[in-house]
């Protein structure tokens, strides 16, 4: 497992956002570790919080929670209803009127944030949740499920930019990097 931080912060959770593609990916391990994560949730009684969505990855983790009987909340701008086929099988929608009401309510209703594989938007809620620690509007965990190495690069990166003086301490201690889904478990246990 890598860590970002040397300091391991964990907390109990109900309620976890997830941020992830809206599509599989080409690696089999990204629609595998999602839909494992989607159980482990279900089975520790932790509501999935996400965008709401049907397809790739936010479908495969909304799916799995919703198949072994847990609670999941979708939040999804108008839009987007048609462009992510909205999820209709979930405990609960919420439509925002846009992009930016979408983050702020996944971020105020979850306890901690974990980031999956995906694209352009998976890495904006990334960087944006990571910002909103530096300046603490929020002081939320946040997980990168690194499934088959996938952030390899991003996390060289961000070490760089830390080891070059662009970071704050503060906001890097709470990214804790695992590499298979269960690995999370003590984190928030």
């Amino acid at each position: 497992m890598l860590s970002l931080c040397s300091n391991i912060i964990s907390m109990a959770i109900q309620s976890l956002a997830v941020f992830c593609g809206s599509k599989n990916g080409t690696n089999p391990v990204f629609s595998q570790h999602a839909a494992e994560l989607g159980k482990l949730m279900a089975e520790n009684n932790i509501r999935l919080i996400y965008g709401g969505g049907s397809a790739g990855l936010m479908g495969i983790i909304a799916d799995s929670v919703m198949q072994q009987g847990g609670a999941v909340t979708g939040i999804i701008p108008k839009l987007l209803l048609e462009w992510e086929v909205q999820h209709r099988g979930i405990t609960e929608l919420i439509i925002s009127d846009d992009m930016h009401e979408r983050k702020r309510k996944i971020y105020s209703i979850s306890d901690a944030a974990l980031i999956l594989p995906g694209g352009f938007g998976t890495l904006d809620e990334l960087f944006e949740i990571v910002t909103w620690n530096q300046l603490t509007i929020h002081d939320k965990q946040i997980y990168i499920l690194n499934s088959g190495g996938f952030y390899d690069h991003l996390i060289q990166h961000i070490e760089l930019m830390k080891a070059e003086g662009f970071l704050y301490e503060e906001a890097i201690k709470r990214i804790q990097v695992i590499d298979q889904p269960a690995d999370l478990l003590p984190f928030i246990q």
